[in-house]
């Protein structure tokens, strides 16, 4: 089996492959290695990299698929986790000037689920600086290019995580949502991004533990193994009271549903969001591939109120709790972006802040009993083809100029405030021969029904070469003409280990 073929195989490929020994988890993650060590420089999807653990890791797990006792149902499998994570040992920067050298003394929750199934922490996937942002770059570690067009975004904030998974140089990766930074790098790179409902993963380091707005979830490239991953970060943790005790098998016995039972919504523009008519075209062809196969495809009114004041207020709460004092203390690291979040927090009385919170409790009651007519509501994830990295964010979308830079994502972040989970699936290249995602909205705490229902469209998407997940060349790819790197302004202190230039063993998978 070539290389290519080989790191195109599904985390649930890879899996079945260590466990009929035809492939093992040491020459696995050989293959990642040189696959990163040759392609991770055209696009800058990795941050930190932790390759002497991996190796030793990989090797233990090896002997274990040997022997027939692997320690858990990801043992031996490399991901990537946010920089925004933490991973014990390794460094975890933020993509922050501050946090350049900052290495946790313990995981975050999540990632020490992910590390107690077996799975390898290989490497941080970059990330806008703290987060804030649409478009993956910062001073620490550069810009993420897309791995269809290194001259374009990946989106963000989990940017790095989608054009690492779509690039082919990990199965699995970690990434965080609040206003579509699941959803939106996920649709651009053409691979899956969830946001689960705000219990289903445990997020004991948000800001204000008693707001929904912020939730962790995973991505990947197909749905099966989305769920197998999910189904193993799934979670309590007493710091996070928001959060639910973890069912065993949930997401990976989830309730058959067949297409033509499937009472579907749509919205081209989430009650009135700009969307670029080029995307508008694209979404309704989608939707006549879709028609004939299910119970019924009519509009979905969302327009649940004032969502853009709710939630500029809701984030600008967030980020002045957990930047406030240290923007105020040293302004000159940080960006502007963190800086207008916290500027825009500052703003506001105490009024505002109760307004956004009942209007999102208005939100959540209209968005209810839309749902009820529905089984799942689709909807264009990004309004815009990816654009050039070396632009911010979106400055205008459909003739519309946008008045603070995550506006364009108005799609993602309307659906957050709902409160249901939403994710998005690849569906095709839309006009500009880019990936195009599909989100899917469920009703609140619906996971199980929206991962089922999103199943049954990812195989009837697969069916034709119009809608099938698009495979990014990473071997042709040419280079981004400004370099990725070239916007460092402060490296990170803590030198990451060198990947070396590992050799594929080859072997009949």
């Amino acid at each position: 089996m070539s290389q290519t073929d080989l790191l195109t195989l599904s985390a649930c490929e890879v899996l079945a492959a260590f466990s009929a020994r035809s492939l093992t988890p040491s020459e696995y993650l050989a293959a990642c290695l040189e696959a990163i060590s040759f392609f991770n420089p055209k696009i800058n999807a990795l941050a930190a990299v932790d390759t002497e653990a991996a190796v030793d890791l990989a090797a233990a797990a090896t002997i274990r698929w040997e022997a027939g006792y692997p320690i858990g149902p990801l043992d031996g499998l490399p991901i990537g986790v946010k920089d925004l994570q933490n991973t014990k040992g390794l460094l975890t920067t933020h993509g922050s000037v501050r946090a350049r050298g900052h290495v946790p003394n313990e995981d975050l929750p999540m990632v020490a689920r992910l590390r107690a199934a077996g799975a390898i922490i290989l490497a941080k996937t970059n990330v806008p600086e703290m987060g804030a942002g649409g478009n993956t770059r910062n001073p620490v570690w550069g810009a993420t290019g897309n791995p269809f067009d290194a001259n374009l975004i990946a989106g963000g904030s989990s940017g790095g995580s989608a054009a690492a998974l779509a690039a082919s140089l990990l199965p699995l990766c970690t990434g965080s949502d609040t206003g579509g930074s699941l959803r939106m790098p996920a649709a651009l790179c053409g691979v899956v991004g969830y946001r689960p409902s705000v219990d289903v993963i445990a997020h004991p380091t948000r800001p204000l533990g008693w707001s929904g707005i912020s939730v962790l979830g995973p991505m990947a490239r197909t749905m099966d193994d989305l769920t197998l991953m999910l189904d193993v970060c799934q979670g309590h943790d007493p710091d996070d009271p928001l959060s639910a005790p973890s069912a065993p098998e949930r997401f990976r016995a989830l309730p058959s549903v067949a297409l033509k039972d499937l009472r579907v919504g749509f919205s081209e523009d989430f009650g009135g969001a700009p969307v670029d008519q080029s995307i508008r075209e694209t979404f309704r062809e989608r939707l006549d591939i879709l028609r004939p196969h299910v119970k019924e495809c009519r509009a979905a009114d969302l327009n649940l109120g004032d969502m853009d004041r709710c939630f500029d207020i809701l984030r600008a709460e967030s980020f002045g709790v957990a930047f406030g004092e240290a923007v105020q203390e040293d302004p000159d690291s940080f960006g502007a972006h963190i800086k207008d979040n916290v500027a825009l927090g500052h703003s506001l009385c105490l009024a505002d802040r109760g307004w956004a919170h009942a209007e999102q409790t208005r939100i959540l009651r209209k968005f209810n009993r839309l749902m009820a007519e529905f089984d799942v509501i689709v909807l264009p994830t990004s309004p815009v083809s990816p654009f050039q990295w070396t632009q911010s964010h979106a400055a205008e979308v459909d003739g519309q100029k946008m008045d603070i830079y995550y506006r364009w994502l108005a799609l993602c972040y309307r659906g957050s405030l709902a409160g249901g989970p939403s994710i998005t699936l690849p569906c095709g290249r839309d006009a500009a021969g880019m990936p195009f995602g599909l989100q899917m909205l469920g009703p609140v705490r619906g996971d199980d029904g929206l991962l089922a229902a999103a199943r049954a469209f990812e195989t009837l998407f697969n069916s034709t070469a119009k809608t099938a997940r698009p495979l990014a060349n990473m071997e042709t790819l040419v280079p981004s003409a400004v370099d990725l790197r070239s916007i460092v302004t402060h490296p990170p202190e803590v030198t990451a280990k060198p990947v070396p230039n590992a050799r594929l063993v080859r072997t009949a998978v």
